[in-house]
Protein backbone atom coordinates (compact mmCIF):
# COMPACT_ATOMS: atom_id res chain seq x y z
CA UNK A 1 0.00 0.00 0.00
CA UNK A 2 1.92 3.38 -1.02
CA UNK A 3 1.70 6.27 1.63
CA UNK A 4 -1.02 8.63 -0.18
CA UNK A 5 -3.48 5.47 0.10
CA UNK A 6 -2.78 4.47 3.47
CA UNK A 7 -5.54 4.75 6.18
CA UNK A 8 -5.00 8.19 8.55
CA UNK A 9 -4.22 6.07 10.99
CA UNK A 10 -1.38 4.92 9.35
CA UNK A 11 0.26 8.42 7.63
CA UNK A 12 2.22 10.69 9.27
CA UNK A 13 0.18 13.47 9.95
CA UNK A 14 0.54 16.91 8.30
CA UNK A 15 -1.94 19.03 9.31
CA UNK A 16 -1.46 20.92 12.21
CA UNK A 17 -3.73 20.18 14.87
CA UNK A 18 -6.37 22.82 16.72
CA UNK A 19 -6.02 24.18 20.08
CA UNK A 20 -9.22 22.76 21.30
CA UNK A 21 -8.02 19.78 20.26
CA UNK A 22 -4.93 20.14 22.33
CA UNK A 23 -6.36 21.38 25.12
CA UNK A 24 -9.15 18.53 25.46
CA UNK A 25 -5.72 15.87 25.16
CA UNK A 26 -4.20 17.44 27.38
CA UNK A 27 -6.75 17.86 30.00
CA UNK A 28 -7.30 14.07 29.83
CA UNK A 29 -3.51 13.70 30.34
CA UNK A 30 -3.49 15.83 33.63
CA UNK A 31 -6.65 13.95 34.71
CA UNK A 32 -4.59 10.69 33.84
CA UNK A 33 -1.69 12.21 37.02
CA UNK A 34 -4.53 13.35 38.98
CA UNK A 35 -5.27 9.82 39.64
CA UNK A 36 -1.97 8.96 40.16
CA UNK A 37 -0.26 11.41 42.10
CA UNK A 38 -3.17 12.35 44.83
CA UNK A 39 -2.03 8.66 45.91
CA UNK A 40 1.79 8.83 45.36
CA UNK A 41 2.71 12.48 46.76
CA UNK A 42 0.94 11.91 50.11
CA UNK A 43 -2.13 9.37 49.99
CA UNK A 44 0.13 6.09 49.78
CA UNK A 45 2.72 7.58 52.69
CA UNK A 46 -0.33 8.56 55.05
CA UNK A 47 -1.97 4.66 54.53
CA UNK A 48 0.74 3.28 55.02
CA UNK A 49 1.43 5.18 57.97
CA UNK A 50 -2.07 3.95 59.45
CA UNK A 51 -1.62 0.01 58.57
CA UNK A 52 2.06 -0.99 58.27
CA UNK A 53 2.23 -3.98 60.60
CA UNK A 54 4.08 -4.00 63.77
CA UNK A 55 7.88 -4.23 63.66
CA UNK A 56 7.37 -3.37 59.77
CA UNK A 57 7.84 0.61 59.15
CA UNK A 58 6.23 2.63 57.14
CA UNK A 59 8.88 3.37 54.36
CA UNK A 60 8.90 -1.01 53.80
CA UNK A 61 5.49 -0.60 53.26
CA UNK A 62 5.55 2.31 51.33
CA UNK A 63 8.28 0.88 49.01
CA UNK A 64 6.26 -2.19 48.27
CA UNK A 65 3.16 -0.92 47.40
CA UNK A 66 4.76 1.49 45.13
CA UNK A 67 7.35 -1.16 43.51
CA UNK A 68 4.44 -3.58 42.91
CA UNK A 69 1.87 -1.35 41.07
CA UNK A 70 5.00 0.10 39.26
CA UNK A 71 6.00 -3.45 38.74
CA UNK A 72 2.38 -3.79 36.71
CA UNK A 73 2.91 -0.57 34.77
CA UNK A 74 6.00 -2.32 33.21
CA UNK A 75 3.49 -4.52 31.45
CA UNK A 76 0.66 -2.75 31.33
CA UNK A 77 1.74 0.35 29.30
CA UNK A 78 3.22 -1.86 26.51
CA UNK A 79 0.38 -4.01 26.50
CA UNK A 80 -2.44 -1.52 26.00
CA UNK A 81 -0.31 0.64 23.34
CA UNK A 82 0.11 -2.81 21.30
CA UNK A 83 -3.98 -4.03 21.82
CA UNK A 84 -4.61 0.26 20.77
CA UNK A 85 -2.55 -0.10 17.49
CA UNK A 86 -4.93 -3.20 16.41
CA UNK A 87 -8.13 -2.03 17.74
CA UNK A 88 -10.51 -1.60 14.73
CA UNK A 89 -13.31 -0.21 16.18
CA UNK A 90 -15.57 2.82 14.79
CA UNK A 91 -14.59 5.25 17.83
CA UNK A 92 -11.00 4.93 16.97
CA UNK A 93 -7.99 2.84 17.45
CA UNK A 94 -6.70 5.00 21.14
CA UNK A 95 -10.62 6.64 22.46
CA UNK A 96 -12.22 3.08 23.81
CA UNK A 97 -9.01 2.39 25.79
CA UNK A 98 -9.09 6.06 27.33
CA UNK A 99 -12.65 5.47 28.05
CA UNK A 100 -11.81 1.97 29.82
CA UNK A 101 -8.74 2.59 31.41
CA UNK A 102 -10.43 5.93 33.31
CA UNK A 103 -13.61 4.13 34.66
CA UNK A 104 -11.45 1.11 35.60
CA UNK A 105 -9.14 3.70 37.28
CA UNK A 106 -11.98 5.69 38.98
CA UNK A 107 -13.43 1.70 40.32
CA UNK A 108 -9.74 0.84 41.71
CA UNK A 109 -9.16 4.44 43.28
CA UNK A 110 -12.73 3.85 45.37
CA UNK A 111 -11.12 0.34 46.15
CA UNK A 112 -8.02 1.93 47.79
CA UNK A 113 -10.37 4.21 49.69
CA UNK A 114 -12.24 1.68 51.52
CA UNK A 115 -8.61 -0.46 52.12
CA UNK A 116 -7.98 -0.84 55.57
CA UNK A 117 -5.16 -3.64 55.41
CA UNK A 118 -1.77 -4.02 53.40
CA UNK A 119 -2.60 -6.32 50.79
CA UNK A 120 -6.06 -4.74 49.81
CA UNK A 121 -3.99 -1.73 49.35
CA UNK A 122 -1.27 -3.04 47.22
CA UNK A 123 -4.10 -4.56 45.37
CA UNK A 124 -6.04 -1.30 44.76
CA UNK A 125 -2.47 0.77 43.97
CA UNK A 126 -1.84 -2.86 41.00
CA UNK A 127 -5.53 -2.02 39.59
CA UNK A 128 -4.73 1.68 39.56
CA UNK A 129 -1.70 1.18 37.43
CA UNK A 130 -2.87 -1.48 34.68
CA UNK A 131 -6.02 0.72 34.38
CA UNK A 132 -4.73 4.51 34.27
CA UNK A 133 -1.51 2.70 31.86
CA UNK A 134 -4.25 1.52 29.52
CA UNK A 135 -5.87 5.26 29.45
CA UNK A 136 -1.76 6.75 29.77
CA UNK A 137 -0.69 4.68 26.61
CA UNK A 138 -3.52 5.41 24.33
CA UNK A 139 -3.35 9.25 25.16
CA UNK A 140 0.57 9.46 24.30
CA UNK A 141 0.45 7.79 21.01
CA UNK A 142 -2.80 10.38 19.87
CA UNK A 143 0.38 12.93 19.45
CA UNK A 144 2.14 10.83 16.82
CA UNK A 145 -1.10 10.02 15.15
CA UNK A 146 -2.16 13.68 14.96
CA UNK A 147 0.69 15.92 15.36
CA UNK A 148 3.07 16.59 12.40
CA UNK A 149 6.60 17.11 14.14
CA UNK A 150 7.07 20.73 13.86
CA UNK A 151 4.66 21.15 16.30
CA UNK A 152 5.36 17.84 18.79
CA UNK A 153 7.39 20.29 20.92
CA UNK A 154 4.31 22.85 21.40
CA UNK A 155 1.74 20.10 21.92
CA UNK A 156 4.13 18.15 24.10
CA UNK A 157 4.69 21.65 26.10
CA UNK A 158 1.19 22.03 26.99
CA UNK A 159 0.52 18.07 27.43
CA UNK A 160 3.43 18.65 30.06
CA UNK A 161 2.05 21.05 31.83
CA UNK A 162 -1.21 19.35 32.04
CA UNK A 163 0.77 16.68 33.49
CA UNK A 164 2.07 18.99 36.40
CA UNK A 165 -1.18 20.82 37.03
CA UNK A 166 -2.49 17.16 37.36
CA UNK A 167 0.29 16.50 40.03
CA UNK A 168 -0.39 19.66 41.66
CA UNK A 169 -4.34 19.24 41.96
CA UNK A 170 -4.03 15.83 43.29
CA UNK A 171 -1.64 16.61 45.78
CA UNK A 172 -4.27 19.82 46.53
CA UNK A 173 -7.20 16.99 46.06
CA UNK A 174 -5.55 14.45 48.57
CA UNK A 175 -4.67 17.46 51.20
CA UNK A 176 -7.88 18.92 51.63
CA UNK A 177 -10.64 16.72 50.89
CA UNK A 178 -10.39 15.51 54.41
CA UNK A 179 -9.31 12.61 54.89
CA UNK A 180 -7.68 9.58 53.06
CA UNK A 181 -10.80 7.77 51.86
CA UNK A 182 -12.19 11.72 50.49
CA UNK A 183 -9.07 12.05 49.04
CA UNK A 184 -9.12 9.04 46.85
CA UNK A 185 -12.81 9.61 45.84
CA UNK A 186 -11.85 13.21 44.78
CA UNK A 187 -9.53 12.08 42.56
CA UNK A 188 -11.26 9.33 41.15
CA UNK A 189 -14.19 11.81 40.30
CA UNK A 190 -11.37 14.42 38.66
CA UNK A 191 -10.15 11.69 36.72
CA UNK A 192 -13.20 10.92 34.93
CA UNK A 193 -15.16 13.85 34.52
CA UNK A 194 -11.76 15.80 33.01
CA UNK A 195 -11.62 13.31 30.43
CA UNK A 196 -15.29 13.97 29.01
CA UNK A 197 -14.20 16.24 26.83
CA UNK A 198 -11.87 14.83 24.85
CA UNK A 199 -13.70 11.52 24.74
CA UNK A 200 -16.97 13.52 23.67
CA UNK A 201 -16.07 16.35 21.50
CA UNK A 202 -12.80 14.89 19.16
CA UNK A 203 -13.13 11.84 16.65
CA UNK A 204 -9.98 9.63 16.59
CA UNK A 205 -8.89 8.06 13.13
CA UNK A 206 -10.24 4.76 12.47
CA UNK A 207 -8.31 1.89 11.65
CA UNK A 208 -9.91 -0.33 8.88
CA UNK A 209 -10.40 -3.94 9.91
CA UNK A 210 -8.62 -4.97 6.58
CA UNK A 211 -5.29 -3.24 7.32
CA UNK A 212 -5.23 -4.51 11.38
CA UNK A 213 -2.12 -6.26 11.30
CA UNK A 214 -1.88 -10.20 11.03
CA UNK A 215 -1.98 -11.77 14.65
CA UNK A 216 -0.05 -14.48 15.74
CA UNK A 217 1.45 -14.87 19.67
CA UNK A 218 5.16 -15.27 18.50
CA UNK A 219 5.14 -11.71 16.39
CA UNK A 220 2.96 -9.70 19.21
CA UNK A 221 5.02 -10.88 22.05
CA UNK A 222 8.58 -10.54 19.75
CA UNK A 223 7.32 -6.69 19.32
CA UNK A 224 7.83 -6.05 22.05
CA UNK A 225 11.60 -6.12 21.83
CA UNK A 226 13.25 -3.45 19.84
CA UNK A 227 16.87 -3.83 19.67
CA UNK A 228 19.16 -1.40 20.34
CA UNK A 229 21.47 -2.87 17.26
CA UNK A 230 19.08 -1.94 14.85
CA UNK A 231 17.69 1.09 16.47
CA UNK A 232 20.50 2.65 18.49
CA UNK A 233 19.11 6.28 18.84
CA UNK A 234 15.56 4.74 20.38
CA UNK A 235 17.86 2.86 22.46
CA UNK A 236 19.78 5.83 23.90
CA UNK A 237 16.68 7.78 24.25
CA UNK A 238 15.11 5.43 26.45
CA UNK A 239 17.93 5.47 28.76
CA UNK A 240 18.27 8.85 28.89
CA UNK A 241 14.32 8.82 30.13
CA UNK A 242 14.96 6.32 32.44
CA UNK A 243 18.59 7.89 33.98
CA UNK A 244 16.76 11.37 34.22
CA UNK A 245 13.08 9.78 36.12
CA UNK A 246 14.65 7.57 37.98
CA UNK A 247 16.78 10.40 39.63
CA UNK A 248 13.46 12.63 39.72
CA UNK A 249 11.45 9.14 41.36
CA UNK A 250 14.15 8.67 43.79
CA UNK A 251 13.97 12.94 44.92
CA UNK A 252 10.25 12.61 45.35
CA UNK A 253 9.52 9.06 46.72
CA UNK A 254 10.04 10.19 50.71
CA UNK A 255 9.31 13.56 50.30
CA UNK A 256 6.59 13.30 52.96
CA UNK A 257 9.29 11.75 55.38
CA UNK A 258 11.88 14.09 54.55
CA UNK A 259 9.74 16.94 55.75
CA UNK A 260 9.00 15.20 59.07
CA UNK A 261 11.94 13.20 59.72
CA UNK A 262 14.50 15.42 58.65
CA UNK A 263 13.61 19.16 58.41
CA UNK A 264 11.01 18.60 61.12
CA UNK A 265 8.30 20.59 59.35
CA UNK A 266 5.07 20.91 62.15
CA UNK A 267 2.91 20.50 59.21
CA UNK A 268 4.71 17.77 56.55
CA UNK A 269 1.43 17.39 54.76
CA UNK A 270 1.19 20.89 54.28
CA UNK A 271 4.42 21.03 53.19
CA UNK A 272 4.42 18.49 50.37
CA UNK A 273 1.51 20.88 49.32
CA UNK A 274 3.49 23.82 49.18
CA UNK A 275 6.64 22.41 47.23
CA UNK A 276 4.15 20.39 44.84
CA UNK A 277 2.67 24.16 44.11
CA UNK A 278 6.40 25.76 43.79
CA UNK A 279 7.69 22.98 41.79
CA UNK A 280 4.26 23.53 39.46
CA UNK A 281 4.35 27.35 38.72
CA UNK A 282 8.35 27.17 38.01
CA UNK A 283 7.58 24.00 35.99
CA UNK A 284 4.08 26.02 34.04
CA UNK A 285 6.97 28.78 33.34
CA UNK A 286 9.04 26.64 31.30
CA UNK A 287 7.11 23.38 29.70
CA UNK A 288 4.89 25.67 27.06
CA UNK A 289 7.84 27.92 26.02
CA UNK A 290 10.85 25.14 26.40
CA UNK A 291 8.52 23.32 24.06
CA UNK A 292 7.87 25.55 21.54
CA UNK A 293 11.59 27.03 21.57
CA UNK A 294 13.12 23.66 20.63
CA UNK A 295 10.58 23.87 17.67
CA UNK A 296 11.98 26.99 16.00
CA UNK A 297 15.32 25.98 16.73
CA UNK A 298 14.83 22.44 14.82
CA UNK A 299 16.51 21.15 17.95
CA UNK A 300 15.75 18.47 20.86
CA UNK A 301 19.45 17.58 22.15
CA UNK A 302 21.04 20.93 23.91
CA UNK A 303 17.16 21.21 26.00
CA UNK A 304 17.30 18.05 26.98
CA UNK A 305 21.52 17.90 28.30
CA UNK A 306 21.08 21.23 30.41
CA UNK A 307 17.35 20.19 31.98
CA UNK A 308 18.71 17.68 33.61
CA UNK A 309 22.04 19.04 34.19
CA UNK A 310 19.55 22.15 36.60
CA UNK A 311 17.66 18.98 37.69
CA UNK A 312 20.84 17.03 39.37
CA UNK A 313 21.34 20.80 40.57
CA UNK A 314 18.00 20.66 42.19
CA UNK A 315 18.44 17.14 43.60
CA UNK A 316 21.98 17.83 45.02
CA UNK A 317 20.74 20.74 47.23
CA UNK A 318 18.22 18.65 49.10
CA UNK A 319 21.41 16.97 49.86
CA UNK A 320 23.46 19.54 50.62
CA UNK A 321 21.13 22.47 52.11
CA UNK A 322 19.04 20.72 54.22
CA UNK A 323 16.18 23.53 55.72
CA UNK A 324 12.91 24.90 54.84
CA UNK A 325 14.30 26.93 52.66
CA UNK A 326 16.72 24.61 50.58
CA UNK A 327 13.68 22.73 50.04
CA UNK A 328 12.14 25.57 48.49
CA UNK A 329 14.88 26.72 46.26
CA UNK A 330 15.49 22.92 45.61
CA UNK A 331 11.57 22.59 44.43
CA UNK A 332 11.80 25.65 42.08
CA UNK A 333 14.75 24.74 40.46
CA UNK A 334 13.43 21.07 39.95
CA UNK A 335 10.02 22.62 38.19
CA UNK A 336 12.32 24.96 35.86
CA UNK A 337 14.83 21.79 34.67
CA UNK A 338 11.78 19.15 34.38
CA UNK A 339 9.74 21.58 32.89
CA UNK A 340 11.87 21.82 29.95
CA UNK A 341 12.94 18.04 29.42
CA UNK A 342 8.89 16.97 29.94
CA UNK A 343 8.20 18.78 26.73
CA UNK A 344 11.01 18.47 24.62
CA UNK A 345 12.04 14.67 25.28
CA UNK A 346 8.75 13.34 24.47
CA UNK A 347 8.66 15.53 20.99
CA UNK A 348 12.62 13.68 20.95
CA UNK A 349 10.97 10.46 21.30
CA UNK A 350 7.94 10.38 19.28
CA UNK A 351 10.96 11.61 16.65
CA UNK A 352 12.64 7.67 16.85
CA UNK A 353 9.95 5.52 16.81
CA UNK A 354 10.72 2.72 14.18
CA UNK A 355 6.95 2.45 12.18
CA UNK A 356 3.76 4.23 12.25
CA UNK A 357 1.89 0.96 12.58
CA UNK A 358 3.32 0.40 15.88
CA UNK A 359 2.91 3.97 17.89
CA UNK A 360 0.98 2.69 20.65
CA UNK A 361 3.25 -0.18 21.27
CA UNK A 362 6.75 1.38 20.68
CA UNK A 363 5.67 4.45 22.89
CA UNK A 364 4.41 1.93 25.96
CA UNK A 365 7.77 0.21 25.25
CA UNK A 366 9.49 4.00 25.40
CA UNK A 367 6.75 4.48 28.71
CA UNK A 368 8.42 1.94 30.82
CA UNK A 369 11.37 4.35 31.30
CA UNK A 370 8.93 5.96 32.98
CA UNK A 371 7.32 3.52 35.54
CA UNK A 372 10.55 1.27 35.79
CA UNK A 373 12.02 3.93 37.94
CA UNK A 374 9.24 3.61 40.07
CA UNK A 375 10.05 -0.51 41.12
CA UNK A 376 14.51 0.57 41.27
CA UNK A 377 13.36 3.81 43.36
CA UNK A 378 12.11 1.45 46.29
CA UNK A 379 14.23 -0.76 46.29
CA UNK A 380 17.88 1.67 45.88
CA UNK A 381 15.95 4.12 48.51
CA UNK A 382 14.91 2.11 51.51
CA UNK A 383 18.32 0.33 52.31
CA UNK A 384 20.42 4.08 51.61
CA UNK A 385 18.02 5.48 53.69
CA UNK A 386 17.72 2.65 56.43
CA UNK A 387 21.90 1.41 56.15
CA UNK A 388 24.08 3.68 53.95
CA UNK A 389 24.11 7.41 54.97
CA UNK A 390 20.48 8.39 54.87
CA UNK A 391 18.66 11.07 53.19
CA UNK A 392 21.83 12.98 51.79
CA UNK A 393 23.62 9.78 50.14
CA UNK A 394 20.21 9.43 48.84
CA UNK A 395 19.78 12.70 47.45
CA UNK A 396 22.96 12.86 46.60
CA UNK A 397 23.08 9.68 44.53
CA UNK A 398 19.91 11.07 42.56
CA UNK A 399 21.74 14.20 41.61
CA UNK A 400 24.46 11.75 39.89
CA UNK A 401 21.87 9.01 38.19
CA UNK A 402 19.99 12.36 36.92
CA UNK A 403 23.31 13.61 35.70
CA UNK A 404 24.71 10.61 33.85
CA UNK A 405 21.18 10.13 31.89
CA UNK A 406 21.73 13.76 31.05
CA UNK A 407 24.97 13.35 29.21
CA UNK A 408 23.84 10.19 27.21
CA UNK A 409 21.51 12.46 25.40
CA UNK A 410 24.65 13.00 23.25
CA UNK A 411 24.76 9.78 21.76
CA UNK A 412 21.40 9.97 19.87
CA UNK A 413 22.69 10.70 15.99
CA UNK A 414 19.13 11.55 14.03
CA UNK A 415 17.74 13.94 16.01
CA UNK A 416 19.65 17.12 16.87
Amino acid sequence: MTAAARPAALTEPVEPVGRGWTASLSLANGAIWVGWYGPIQLLLALQAAELAPAGTSKESVLAWVTGLGAAVSLVANPLFGALSDRTTSRFGRRTPWILAGVLGGAAALALLAGARTVPVMALGWCLVQLTLNAAFAAVTAAVPDRVPRDQRGAVGGRLGAAQILGVVVGTGLATLAGGVTAGYLACAAFTVLATAPYLLLHKDPVLAAADRPAFTWRSFLAGFWIGPRRHPDLAWAWLTRFLINLGNALALLYLLYYLRDVLHRPDPDGGVLILTAVNGVTLLGTVVVGGIWSDRAGRRQPFVLWSGVIMAVATALLAGWQTWTGALCAAALLGVGFGVFTAVDFALMTQVLPAAAHRGKDLGVINIANSLPQVAAPALAAPIVSHLGGYRVLYLAAAGIGLLGALLVRRIRSVP
